[in-house]
């Protein structure tokens, strides 16, 4: 991964605009993810297979059980302007409407109903820390961690109830065992076929 440091000196709220320009303009190779994290503008490689199967089965998870009014996005910008952040969740479930009324490429993260984070090598700490912080702050309702990098094996976390820039841990198991989604979703996530890279 490599970034971009952006100066955060000057006044009058200009710099989230200065950093949505310079993530607009990056030129990254097809297939990577630019991100602002925290005022940096960040370009992550396209993601392994495992890291896309593992996004699929979840998207297919959640068509089962939520209304056509909701959106499964894989590849949608949520802003957190207050964290100098804009996150590239790879899945961000949120109102259609939202979608459709905001012009461009991202919209607030407060209005996502549901994020994932599906951890890679290189992104890891970001999405356990910085971005956690940020959805939080945004009060996103639910985050879900699928960590396949994680110290003691791969994990897979649910947090919601966010206060400030923290969540709760709602619940929290290893792959293979099933993942408990509350309302709207009221799914029980299948695990059991998560691989690891």
């Amino acid at each position: 991964m490599s970034a971009l440091t952006v100066d955060h000196s000057t006044a009058n709220g200009h710099e989230w605009d200065g950093l949505v320009r310079i993530w607009k303009e990056t030129d990254a190779p097809e297939g990577c993810k630019v991100e602002i994290i925290e005022g940096i503008v960040t370009v992550a490689p396209p993601p392994s297979n495992t890291h896309n199967d593992i996004a699929d089965l979840v998207q297919r998870s959640l068509y089962a059980v939520i209304p056509r009014s909701l959106g499964i996005y894989q590849t949608l910008g949520t802003a957190v302007p207050s964290r100098d952040g804009l996150y590239i969740p790879d899945i961000a479930v949120a109102p259609r409407s939202v979608v459709r009324s905001n012009p461009g490429n991202y919209i607030p993260a407060a209005a996502a109903e549901l994020v994932v984070e599906i951890t890679s090598k290189s992104n890891a700490i970001n999405d356990r820390l910085k971005k956690a912080a940020g959805y939080a702050q945004a009060a996103v309702p639910l985050y879900l961690l699928i960590d396949g990098w994680a110290p003691a094996g791969p994990t897979i976390t649910l947090y919601g109830e966010p206060h400030g820039d923290v969540y709760r841990v709602l619940r929290a198991g290893k792959f293979g065992e099933p993942m408990h989604l509350p309302e709207p979703f009221d799914l029980e996530l299948e695990t059991d076929e998560f691989l690891t890279d």
